[in-house]
């Protein structure tokens, strides 16, 4: 059976960026307002305390960019950490960080593996110079690429996190992205979709009209695209949107963009439905839909219904509309995974 998997998350807000991206609030993201270096052992213990048994724990530095921050600090963390991945008796069995891409190299990449680093998350944004330029992201594509091949080569695990809705970016845009991140080689991948946050300069280009939010329906369909990418590819896509705090539900926090908590499920509902409307197409064309008054039963993988079902029950809504008179079944198979759908009349 499948060890259970949890992160313990170490935010250091903001530290190590060299400059400020236009859609960047980090402290309002993390929810954290400082970094305090010597809490992190007590934030670790607190997670540690909690882990169920059984359970595989892996101690990840989010929020910043980590291998951009004063290398002392970078490795007192990583000391501080890897005391735990060393103890024999505690269930912390890997590290992770995120970083920019521009943030790494071939001195740092030794540190990060001695210190038993095992995942590097590279927050590429976008591959279009263009839309990295607009965004004042500080970096380029081929910084990416470099970053990417250097992290191969050390054999790290690798994730690359994309963003939707950037200034200047098209839906093409990010195809394109979700396609370089998988030629990249990447094992994963994160879709962020733009919250304009305030205190950020995305906010006065909103407020000025230089720039209009991403919605959430809008995001959520380019997300689908993107996973839908990703997985043709075997890239797993490990979230889809922020985290949710309570600063992305304060209007006082969040002045537009996609910031649904749901955004996620949101996205996942719309593969899902796509599969769903093919697979009763095939069964329309075949016959088997005659008089539109068949039962059909729609299979899912396991652990899949509430996306299969959609968001809110929409997709149930959508078929029956799309699909007069069918009486809909949904029920979990075991011997389908990912995104798979299979129908049958009845």
């Amino acid at each position: 059976m499948k060890r259970r998997h949890i992160n313990i998350p170490i935010f250091i807000p903001h530290l190590g960026c060299p400059n400020n991206c236009v859609f960047c609030n980090q402290k309002t993201i993390s929810g954290r307002q400082f970094f305090d270096e010597g809490d992190v052992p007590r934030q670790i213990e607190e997670a540690l305390s909690t882990v169920p048994s059984g359970t595989d724990a892996e101690i990840a530095f989010f929020g910043g960019s980590f291998t951009a921050i004063d290398r002392g600090l970078m490795v007192r963390l990583l000391d501080a950490a890897g005391r735990y991945l060393r103890d024999p008796g505690c269930p912390v069995s890997s590290l992770r960080c995120s970083t920019r891409p521009d943030a790494i190299d071939p001195e740092t990449v030794r540190i990060l593996k001695e210190y038993g680093m095992e995942t590097v998350e590279l927050g590429v944004q976008s591959m279009s110079d263009r839309v990295l330029a607009l965004s004042k992201r500080g970096h380029t594509a081929a910084d990416s690429e470099r970053a990417f091949a250097l992290l191969r080569e050390y054999g790290f695990h690798t994730v690359g996190q994309m963003m939707i809705g950037l200034p200047g970016s098209t839906a093409e845009d990010e195809r394109r992205t979700a396609e370089k991140i998988c030629d990249m080689g990447a094992d994963a991948a994160r879709i962020y979709p733009t919250v304009v946050f305030s205190g950020t300069e995305l906010r006065a280009m909103a407020e000025r009209g230089e720039y209009v939010p991403v919605t959430d329906e809008a995001a959520a369909s380019v997300a689908a695209d993107l996973i839908e990418i990703f997985d043709a590819r075997g890239v797993a896509v490990i979230r889809t949107g922020l985290c949710a705090s309570e600063n992305l539900a304060s209007p006082e926090e969040v002045y537009g963009g996609a910031a649904h908590p749901a955004i996620g499920e949101m996205a996942m509902s719309e593969v899902f439905f796509r599969r769903e409307r093919e697979a009763l197409e095939r069964l329309a064309a075949a016959g088997k839909l005659a008089g539109n008054a068949a039962s059909v039963r729609i299979s899912v993988p396991r652990g899949k219904m509430s996306q299969a079902v959609g968001h809110r029950g929409m997709n149930r809504k959508k078929l029956s509309l799309a699909f007069p008179g069918i009486r809909l079944t949904f029920t979990e198979s075991e011997g389908l995974s990912g995104y798979s759908v299979s129908a049958s009349a009845e």
